[in-house]
């Protein structure tokens, strides 16, 4: 079999199977996030931090409840990262450096999961697991709350209330997150992922050398840094790491965990807004853009475009054998569509093209399906930009899903877009100004690549890394710290209010004028919009970078 027919089998059986659980799982979910009836230790977790689960929220009140949560959170894994060597299951760590330690803590927090360490020398197992772990159910329940958060914007009429933030970050967790990573560290276990509580074993390598390997709780964290779309890896190696994914089965179901959450959360939207149809639009945007991202990318990296590729016959450095380049590329579009993060091959050993791709899918915003939550909202901010623009062609108020579209909500869902973009070119260009991508391994149009990147997965709290360039200096730590942390919460609080201001709306029938948006019409125009925002905002840094080295 050829490795392109193996390739298209591959990615098929993923279609195939996220088909499969899209109805029965979106369903789930949306019993969760819309249940009335809490369990006995649902209630157990409100006494305990005093939330009275009936009482709903504003978007204001309900903003800095996910504010707080995340502060409280970021000062509890700073102050655990400092203390490590105080700690049990410290494996004789020294306390992690303040501006590494800010930049790990802010990383978790934000679901961006950048790795400035090699964690297998850096992290206790004690951090590991009741800091790192914790911030990947909690930070990735976030991101699924401000979504629901934003539905309920839509569903809901002549009200300020959105929910109750607590009661759906504890429901998702304990509901939907937790039982699945259970199960999941178990079947990756059958699968040779490592887990005890081993401070390492000494072996002997073929060479005849001496080498100490590492164990830990991986299996456990494994599962839950892919389906949060976290990305955080055990070892520096990440999923390329043989105790994280040894074999390719194991590869193709942490793709398979990496898509499931976000491609089933369309169903959830439809259900809450009494459409389904609506979230079979959502979820065909998706799909079009993630076919089309994972079949360049593929089709790049088997080209093996490039003047040492193309003398060896593939693209093989930076990947690994036993998932060949197709998987590798799969793995590569799929973790940059979303924002986990996380990787099996080097991204900075891809062929310029295929570099490009994995810049382009974070570019796009992560909504191909993106993140956990943050997806979702993504894509129903550019479903609004696109009525809008489509309002103004035929001269009327544009609406969307019974919802005007006016100045307020237009000026919420254009500062949301804004963001991101703002904080990749400005931090690149800051990098420049100040001497600070000289760490870049490389010069040229690579180098460009490589700090580019660095803030593009930073600021759209992705995580994954070129591995071509050196982040741990204060300089690297503190910038690409406050990029996850503004990229983070600023469009959150965008959403919020765009969702306290539909909420507040009286529902517009519809009419012989308003626009289907049910329709593969509507699905061309979100694709259309999607890219053509993507491609004048970032086409000129692009054209610098992979785009001259590809040329």
């Amino acid at each position: 079999m050829s490795a392109t027919t193996a390739g298209v089998l591959f990615v098929l059986s993923l279609v195939v199977a996220l088909a499969a659980v899209h109805r029965p799982f979106g369903d789930h979910m949306y019993r969760v996030v819309t249940g009335t009836r809490s369990a006995r230790v649902e209630r157990g977790v409100y006494r305990l931090v005093g939330v009275n689960p009936a009482a709903e929220q504003t978007w204001g009140a309900y903003v800095r409840s996910v504010l707080a949560f995340s502060a409280v959170s970021l000062l509890f894994l700073y102050a655990l990262q400092r203390l490590q060597n105080h700690l049990w299951l410290s494996l004789g760590r020294d306390p992690v450096v303040p501006h590494g330690a800010w930049n790990t803590a802010v990383s978790f927090v934000t679901n961006t999961n950048w790795q400035w360490y090699s964690g297998e020398s850096t992290m206790g197992h004690l951090v590991q697991m009741a800091g790192l772990a914790v911030q990947n159910f909690v930070s990735a329940a976030v991101g699924i709350a401000v979504a629901v958060a934003l539905v309920r914007g839509f569903a809901r009429s002549r009200t300020g209330e959105l929910g109750n933030f607590w009661v759906d970050l504890v429901r998702v967790t304990l509901r939907i997150l937790l039982p699945i990573a259970v199960l999941g560290a178990f079947v990756l276990m059958l699968g040779g992922v490592v887990q005890n509580l081993s401070g390492g074993t000494d072996v002997t390598t073929l060479t005849g050398g001496g080498q100490t390997i590492t164990g830990g709780p991986v299996a456990g964290q494994e599962v839950i840094k892919e389906l949060g779309t976290n990305g955080g890896g055990f070892y520096n190696a990440n999923s390329a790491h043989p105790f994280e994914n040894p074999t390719a089965w194991t590869n193709w179901l942490e793709i398979f965990l990496i898509l499931v959450i976000p491609f089933s959360l369309p169903r959830v939207f439809g259900r809450m807004v009494g459409q389904n149809r609506q979230g079979h639009a959502i979820t065909a945007v998706m799909a079009i853009l993630a076919l089309a991202s994972i079949t360049l990318t593929n089709v790049f990296e088997l080209a093996g475009h490039g003047t040492v590729p193309q003398a060896v016959g593939a693209a093989l450095e930076g990947k690994e054998v036993r998932f060949d380049v197709s998987n590798s590329a799969t793995f590569a579009a799929a973790t940059t569509l979303t924002s986990t993060g996380a990787v099996n091959s080097f991204h900075d050993s891809y062929t310029a093209l295929g570099g490009m791709m994995t810049l382009g899918n974070m570019m796009l915003g992560e909504v191909a399906p993106g993140g956990v939550g943050a997806g979702l909202y993504g894509l129903l901010i550019l479903a609004v930009i696109t009525v809008f623009v489509a309002g103004l062609m035929v001269g009327r108020t544009p609406e969307y899903l019974g919802k005007k579209i006016g100045s307020r909500e237009i000026k919420f869902a254009s500062a949301y877009f804004l963001v991101t973009p703002a904080l990749v070119l400005t931090g690149t260009a800051a990098a420049f100004a100040t001497g600070n991508a000289s760490t870049a391994l490389n010069v040229g149009p690579h180098g460009l690549s490589e700090v580019l990147y660095a803030f593009t997965s930073a600021s759209n709290n992705n995580g994954s890394a070129f591995a071509g360039i050196t982040v741990n200096t204060p300089w690297w730590n503190i910038a690409l710290g406050l990029c996850m942390l503004l990229g983070r919460f600023l469009p959150i609080i965008f959403v919020l209010a765009l969702a306290g201001s539909l909420a507040r709306q009286q529902p517009t029938p519809a009419s012989e004028g308003t626009l289907p948006t049910h329709r593969p019409l509507f699905v061309g125009m979100v694709v259309g919009v999607t890219v053509v925002l993507v491609a004048l905002t970032f086409l000129p840094a692009l054209a610098l970078g992979p785009l001259a080295e590809g040329l």
